[in-house]
């Protein structure tokens, strides 16, 4: 991003409290403070306000999530706030959040209104409520497989304001691990007994959703035991309240094909970089096509190789880092025989990731300043 005036960058979206939008916001934010930029967010808040303010940016508590027709009186709020700051620029980050600020941009003078940026982060449901996402002067697309899918779904999109920005990671946050890493190993096995053993350990990170593919890995995991091989698997983030019925059906369909005492369904862990050390092989099963797959470069930055279903985002990072680890979807006998290739000749990690945190900062800045004209 060329040097200039300062600008002031709102960001929109419904709540601070986990996720990848959320961690995106703040990867954002603190580029543009540390770029000499203001950065202001705007959402109800929640437990990440106070990271994002000792990052130098600044939060502002207003409800744009809410699913009523109350939300309309966020409207107002937000215009003020555009017009009190002197906003260069409001990015809107999800649906609600992006009619809001459509609305509050409306009403004000065009020679003062600030330029509108959204980013559409995943594969929603076509639909009006969701075309808002395309209606701005910049759409930014996490993977060419979101913009794709815009220019499906909503043809009248102009291609010439669709921006493709993936995803990116702290390449020092995910340390190349060694390609056997025994400390780690035992390390997840003290934790959990289920992973103990010699033989391959298979990681699956993921929420307690059929969506995540829980029930192919399993079915994986029952044929490479009966190749002999005394394979383990972990599913770290499975185990969450208000999951519970959904993992008794995973742990009986475990019981179902023998390999209760060899899976561990966990809740998430804050030590993912060395869950994926401890593993052998990182699986990326979502039923549904997902907009970017970051599970696929964090792992492949740890030097794990990584098997996954070969549509949406998954599938669009396989072809280009790894293609021996891209399956055709839903088809139990060629992810058994892709696993087996994959843990008996690992493919050798790419050398550098080009999906990096700082390209993702770097060029989010830029569609900012190309919309401030500089």
């Amino acid at each position: 991003m060329t040097a200039g005036r300062r600008l002031t960058v709102v960001q929109l979206l419904p709540a601070l409290e986990s996720g990848g939008v959320e961690r995106s916001t703040l990867e954002i934010a603190q580029a543009l403070v540390e770029a000499g930029h203001r950065a202001i967010v705007v959402s109800r808040g929640g437990r990440l306000v106070p990271r994002l303010e000792a990052l130098g940016a600044e939060h502002v508590a207003i409800d744009l999530g809410r699913k009523s027709p109350r939300v309309i009186a966020a409207i107002a709020p937000l215009r003020s706030l555009l017009e009190r700051e002197h906003a260069d620029i409001v990015h809107a980050r999800s649906r609600l959040p992006a009619w809001i600020g459509r609305f509050a941009l409306r009403g004000m003078a065009a020679s003062h209104r600030p330029r509108f940026v959204t980013t559409v982060h995943g594969l929603n449901s076509p639909s009006r409520y969701s075309a808002v996402m395309t209606a701005a002067e910049r759409v930014i697309c996490v993977s060419a497989t979101v913009r794709d899918y815009v220019l499906r779904h909503y043809p009248a999109t102009d291609p010439a304001k669709l921006r493709i920005i993936e995803r990116g990671i702290d390449a020092a946050m995910f340390p190349r691990a060694a390609a056997r890493d025994p400390a780690a190993r035992d390390w997840a096995a003290a934790r959990y007994p289920a992973l103990g053993g010699n033989g391959p350990l298979l990681l699956l990170p993921g929420r307690g959703t059929r969506l995540k593919g829980h029930v192919d890995a399993i079915a994986l995991l029952a044929r490479l035991r009966a190749d002999g091989l005394d394979a383990r698997l972990w599913l770290p983030g499975a185990r969450e309240s208000g999951r519970e019925r959904y993992i008794a059906e995973m742990e009986r369909e475990a019981r179902r094909v023998g390999v209760e005492r060899m899976v561990a369904f966990t809740p998430p862990t804050e030590a993912i970089v060395r869950a994926y050390a401890a593993s052998d092989l990182v699986l990326q099963l979502s039923r549904k096509p997902e907009s970017f797959g970051r599970t696929v470069v964090e792992a492949l930055s740890v030097g794990r190789p990584v098997l996954g279903w070969a549509h949406g985002g998954v599938g669009e990072l396989l072809a280009r880092l790894q293609p021996r680890g891209a399956v055709t979807p839903f088809d139990p006998a060629l992810l058994h025989g892709a696993a087996c290739e994959l843990l008996a000749r690992p493919p050798a990690p790419p050398a550098t990731i080009p999906q990096t945190l700082h390209a993702m900062q770097e060029a989010t800045l830029d569609v900012y300043a190309e919309l401030a004209g500089r």
